[in-house]
Parts: structure tokens; sequence; C-alpha cells
């Protein structure tokens, strides 16, 4: 699996610091995760593709500066793709970059959990990728519905978690996919 494997990393980046619904609840916890599975993948020698997401203005565009991963990430990515659209793989080279080098599967990570990460995750699967949704590594923020009921981040990962698992997806934690990629690697 290692060498036909790549760890996403979407959307990590100071952009969401800049925006209204910005919290730093849970936010280092979630960084520690983030790394955490970024080390293990770089130690499995997996392919490890930076996200960014940009937009025309505000927090996300290039001008504002902060289209820079988040302070404190350490990443050294094998590629970096720049995106305007919820999937990682809409507009972008990602997907021909990826079978270019035969992976086939992917684990997702980044920020938004029910945002980016879901869309690339649905999206993947839709195009022939197995993939490996890390759901510890990824990060959201409080949302209100329209009829004013608060969703905690905690809800919209058990959320996604169940939209996702067994139909585009394989719902897994940090520890499962470093020891899936441990053990493909001793192979």
């Amino acid at each position: 699996m290692s060498a036909s494997t790549a760890l996403l990393v979407i959307d990590v980046q100071e952009s969401f610091r800049h925006r209204p619904y910005f919290t730093d609840d849970e936010m280092n916890a979630y960084l520690v995760r983030q790394q955490r599975l970024i080390d293990g993948a770089k130690a499995a020698g997996i392919a490890i593709v930076q996200i960014f997401h940009v937009e025309d203005e505000g927090p996300f565009s290039d001008a504002s500066g902060y289209v820079v991963p988040f302070a404190g990430l350490k990443l050294e990515a094998d590629a970096v793709f720049r995106k305007t659209r919820h999937s990682a793989l809409a507009g972008t080279p990602l997907e021909i970059w990826l079978r270019e080098r035969g992976i086939g599967h992917l684990l997702v990570s980044g920020i938004r959990t029910e945002q980016c990460c879901e869309t690339t995750t649905r999206h993947a699967s839709d195009v022939g990728f197995t993939v490996d949704y890390v759901s510890e590594a990824t990060h959201t923020f409080a949302m209100e519905d329209r009829h004013g009921r608060i969703w905690s981040p905690a809800e919209i990962r058990a959320r996604t978690e169940l939209v996702l698992d067994g139909r585009f997806a394989r719902i897994v934690t940090i520890d499962e996919a470093l020891a899936d990629l441990s053990a493909k690697k001793a192979a």
C-alpha cells in the first residue's frame, strides 16, 4: 500500500484564523494529531500532498498572505496544489498527479471536516480511489443550521463519519491508518 498511497493534507492554512467563526478551541489538539499523521506518513514513505484553498478576495486570497500552513505545522510535501473549489480533485491536476504515480489509495485529513475534506472524499471515491477518512485528523468549527440549532464540531464529525463510512470511505483513526501503513511497509 505505501507506494500506492498518498496522504492529503487539505486546507490546513492560516486563512481560517481570519474568518469570523474561527476559534482556537481544539485547534492545538488537532494540529498535534495532524502532525502525528504527517510524521507517520513520512516515516512510512508515502507521498504527502498539501492542498491550499484560494479565492479572489479575503483571507483565502494570495494577496492576504494567509494562504500558508498553520503556524507550527511541519510539512515537507511531495506536491502542493491550489484549489478554488471544495474538492481537491476539482479543477486541479491532483488526479493526474496521483494516477501518474500509481496512487490508488488516499488518506484524507485537514480542515473543514464537512466541507473540503468530505467533498474531496466523495469525489475521490466516485472517480475510483480507495479512501481512508482519518476523521480525528480533520478539524471544523461550530455551525448554525437554518433552524437556529448550533452543531458542535463533535456532532459535525459524527455526521460526516455516518454519511461517508462504508459508502465513500473507510473511517479510520490515526493509529489505524499508521498501523496499516507500517504493515504494508513491512510486507
